[in-house]
C-alpha cells in the first residue's frame, strides 16, 4: 500500500490543493511548471534509457498541446476543441495500456520507430477531426464558465486503463506503471476541467512530475532490492545497520550445497532456489527483515530482539525452507548419452547403401532419443544459519555480523540444515534431502 500511494498521493495533492485555492499561483508560473516538467520528464527518461516514460510523457505532451490549440487556450465545450478533448481522451488511456504492457527496451530504431509511428497516426487523426475549417468558426464562440461533462466513453476509457495499470501494478509492484496510474488520474482531472487553462494545466504538470519521479522510484528499486529475489539487497542491508540501535540480533543465511545445484541442474535451476529460499525469508517471524548479501547469503535483521527472542522464528524459517520442494526437468540433454558416432556405425568394408541405411536407422533413433520426455526431478533445499546479539551499548554491527558468521560456520561444520548461535551451540535438525540438501 505504501508503495502505491507513495508520491503519486502527495503530487497530486499539491495539484488539488492549487485547484481548492489554497494556493494560489499565476498562469505563467504554472505554464512554466508545466514545460518544465514536460522537458525534465523527458530528459530524465533519455538520461536512464526508460524509453517507455519517455513516450509517455510525449503522450502527454502532444494531447496538452492538441487540446490548447484546438480550444485556443480555453476550456473545450464545443466545437473543435471538445472533439480534441474527446480524442485525447480516448488515446491517452489507449496509449499508456501500451506502453504498460510493453517490455523496456531502451532507445534503438527498431524498439522506438513502432511507437513514434503510432503517435504520429494518431495526431494526423486528431488533426483531421479538428480540421482548420471546424476551428475557423470556434474562435467566435462563447466559452462557458463551467466545463461540460466528459463523454461517457471517456470516462470508461480511463476506468478501463485504471483497473489495467492496478492489476499490472498489484502483479509486479514496478514503480512505472505506478505513475502511469497516478499520471492517469491527474489527466482525467485535467480533462474533466476542461482541458485547457491554468487548473488542466496544473494538473498535466502534476502527470509530468509522476511520470518523472516514476524514473527515481525505479532507480531507487535497482539500487536497494535486488532483482531476481526482490528482497533488499546488500546496500539496504548496510544502511539498515547504520540505524541499528542495542539489543538487536543479526542472522546469517547460507543455501547448503548452492554450487552444487549450479553444477548439476544449471544457472536456471539455481535462480529458483534462490527466488524458492528468498519467498520464505520474505515471510521470517519474529519482526525480522530479510535482505539478500550476495549469492547464497541472506541476513536477517531483528530490531530490538535478543538471540533467545529470535531462536523460535529462526528455527521455524529453517523448517520452511527444507518443506519447500522444487520440481524440475531432467538433466540437460547435453548430458545425455547420444549413441555410438555415426562415423563409426560398422566396419571398414561395408558397402555405401548399407552405411546410408545404417546412418538413417541412427539418425531416427538420436531424434527419438531427444524428443523423449525427460521424468521431472524433485529437488530439496536445505539452509544454515548463523545468529548474533549485540551484547553491550558499544558492540557495533560489523562485530555482530562476524559472530554470526562464525556460528554459521559452525553450522555448516556440524552437517549443515541447522541453526547455530554465537553464544552456545545448538542441536540443530537433520533430514534426508534430495538433489542439493
Amino acid at each position: 500500500m505504501k508503495s502505491l500511494l507513495t508520491p503519486g498521493i502527495c503530487l497530486l495533492a499539491a495539484a488539488v490543493l492549487l485547484h481548492a485555492g489554497l494556493v494560489t499561483p499565476s498562469a505563467a508560473l504554472v505554464t512554466f511548471a508545466l514545460y518544465g516538467a514536460l522537458i525534465a520528464g523527458l530528459l530524465m527518461a533519455w538520461r536512464f534509457h526508460s524509453s517507455r516514460i519517455f513516450f509517455a510523457v510525449l503522450v502527454l505532451f502532444l494531447g496538452q498541446q492538441a487540446i490548447a490549440y484546438f480550444s485556443s487556450g480555453h476550456a473545450a465545450t464545443s466545437g473543435p476543441g471538445s472533439i480534441a478533448l474527446a480524442a485525447v481522451g480516448l488515446l491517452l488511456p489507449f496509449n499508456f495500456v501500451l506502453l504498460s504492457l510493453e517490455h523496456e527496451k531502451g532507445f534503438t530504431f527498431s524498439s522506438g520507430a513502432p511507437p513514434a509511428l503510432l503517435l504520429f497516426v494518431e495526431s494526423v487523426i486528431v488533426a483531421v477531426l479538428c480540421r482548420p475549417d471546424a476551428l475557423s468558426g470556434a474562435h467566435g464562440l462563447h466559452h462557458a464558465a463551467a466545463p461540460a461533462p466528459l463523454p461517457f466513453a471517456t470516462v470508461l476509457a480511463f476506468a478501463g486503463a485504471a483497473v489495467v495499470l492496478l492489476i499490472r501494478f498489484l502483479l509486479f509492484h514496478r514503480p512505472v506503471e505506478n505513475g502511469l496510474l497516478w499520471a492517469l488520474a491527474s489527466c482525467f482531472l485535467a480533462l474533466r476541467f476542461g482541458g485547457a487553462g491554468r487548473i488542466p494545466a496544473a494538473y498535466f504538470a502534476t502527470a509530468a512530475f509522476l511520470l518523472a519521479a516514476s524514473i527515481v522510484e525505479t532507480s531507487y528499486l535497482l539500487a536497494y532490492h535486488d532483482e531476481l529475489t526482490t528482497l533488499p539487497s546488500r546496500r539496504a542491508f548496510h544502511d539498515a545497520l547504520l540505524r541499528l540501535d542495542p539489543p538487536y540480533s543479526i542472522a546469517m543465511v547460507d543455501i547448503d550445497h548452492f554450487k552444487r545445484c549450479n553444477d548439476t541442474y544449471g544457472h536456471d535451476a539455481g535462480d529458483q532456489v534462490l527466488r524458492l529460499v528468498a519467498s520464505k525469508l520474505a515471510r521470517v517471524s519474529g519482526g525480522g527483515k530479510a535482505y539478500r548479501c550476495g549469492g547464497e547469503e541472506f541476513a536477517i535483521l531483528f530490531p530490538g530482539k535478543t538471540t533467545v527472542d529470535v531462536l523460535d522464528p529462526l528455527e521455524k524459517l529453517r523448517a520452511d525452507i527444507e518443506a519447500g520442494t522444487l520440481r524440475l526437468r531432467g538433466k540437460e540433454r547435453r548430458q545425455e548419452a547420444r549413441g555410438p558416432d555415426r562415423r563409426r556405425t560398422g566396419p571398414g568394408n561395408m558397402g555405401t547403401r548399407a552405411r546410408i541405411q545404417a546412418g538413417r536407422i541412427q539418425t531416427g533413433h538420436a531424434i527419438r532419443q531427444l524428443s523423449r520426455p525427460t521424468s521431472p526431478t524433485e529437488i530439496s533445499v536445505t539452509a544454515s544459519i548463523g545468529v548474533a546479539s549485540s551484547r553491550q551499548e558499544n558492540s557495533s554491527a560489523e562485530e555482530v555480523i562476524q559472530a554470526a558468521d562464525k556460528a554459521l560456520y559452525r553450522a555448516k561444520a556440524a552437517g549443515r540444515n541447522r541453526v547455530e548461535t554465537a553464544s552456545s551451540r545448538r542441536r540443530g535438525v537433520r533430514s534426508k534431502t534430495a538433489g542439493i540438501a
